[in-house]
């Protein structure tokens, strides 16, 4: 073997011995004193939006947290895949976060093509909280229970419709899971989000919709609209006595839609950390639980492994079930 290899082998494990020390003291050093500048936190989605309102809640509690300010940048395009990449390219350093809702494992299967890689590119951080959906008929529906509208739903042709916030959405996908789940043939209706969804089932103009709890619930309460099930594993804070779908005879069933943090790859574990107990502290503040709670969220508190297994086991199986139903955005 060539002996000057060897002994450039040798010098160069020497040096990496002497210097590794030198790195960990500078990165526990630069974790001690982070962060001393104003944090960005990138939403992916447009002003006024869900997740627009939650990272400005989440902002407010910055300086006590953190000792520094937020700011908040909207940055909007491909279903939230421009402000992901635009994060995913930033130095790991703890000043640019990234906002998002469960959107971020769906669009892997229904993009041909990502400008990133949402498994390798981005760590989940926290998950901030998450909001259910809910399956609502108006009142003069036939349908009072789910049973009732889920059978007539079977027969190859019928005259059952879902409208949901829009193709691709999570209530687009609860409806997809519960006709493969249920064996059903309901057709889906997509609108421009769930708004539009919302106003159309309260008219009686489709005969039922798959929206988020917090826009429906206030309707369900007045009785303008009749719940037959939420789509989350357990019963929501914000109704009760709302029925689970995997109650209803379809264990297993559940779609939340989540909404966390996200920061680039390769960031040091002790600032992830550091981030996360930060984070942590805001979400668990008295007033901002209730705030949370106001808004039709329920908060969450998964720690980086925690929401990380989430984030990616969404990303696999919505990857199957968009490729089952033949979703496709480009």
């Amino acid at each position: 073997m060539n002996q000057a290899w060897i002994k450039k082998v040798v010098i160069g494990s020497m040096f990496f011995a002497l210097i590794t020390p030198f790195m960990n003291a500078l990165s526990q050093e630069s974790v001690q004193q982070y962060p001393s500048k104003p944090i960005s936190i990138v939403v992916n989605f447009p002003v006024g939006g869900g997740t627009d309102i939650l990272a400005r809640v989440l902002g407010n509690g910055f300086n006590d947290a953190f000792g520094q300010p937020a700011i908040i940048e909207n940055r909007v395009g491909a279903s939230g895949n421009v402000g992901a990449k635009l994060v995913a390219d930033k130095a790991p350093d703890g000043y640019t976060l990234l906002m998002v809702n469960s959107s971020y494992a769906i669009n892997p299967g229904v993009f041909g093509s990502m400008p990133f890689d949402p498994k390798k590119d981005l760590t989940p951080i926290i998950n901030v909280a998450f909001v259910p959906s809910v399956i609502v008929v108006p009142p003069d529906s036939p349908y009072k229970r789910l049973s009732e509208l889920l059978a007539a739903a079977k027969p190859a042709k019928n005259s059952i419709s879902f409208g949901s916030c829009g193709n691709g959405t999570p209530q687009h996908l609860a409806g997809a899971t519960l006709n493969l789940d249920a064996k059903t043939n309901m057709t889906h209706v997509p609108f421009g989000g769930c708004g539009p969804a919302l106003r159309d089932v309260l008219g009686s103009q489709i005969p039922m919709a798959i929206i988020t709890a917090s826009s429906a619930a206030p309707h369900i309460k007045s009785g303008k609209l009749i719940a037959l099930g939420i789509t989350s594993a357990e019963r929501t804070v914000q109704l009760p006595n709302i029925p689970t779908v995997a109650e209803q005879g379809y264990p297993g069933y559940q779609i939340n839609q989540w909404h966390g943090l996200l920061v680039p790859a390769k960031m040091p574990i002790a600032l992830q950390n550091k981030i996360y107990e930060n984070i942590l502290k805001i979400v668990q503040t008295p007033e901002i639980k209730e705030k949370l709670i106001s808004m039709g969220y329920t908060p969450a508190y998964d720690d980086p492994t925690v929401f990380g297994k989430l984030v990616h086991y969404d990303i696999d199986r919505f990857s199957s079930l968009t490729k089952l139903i033949g979703l496709k955005s480009d």
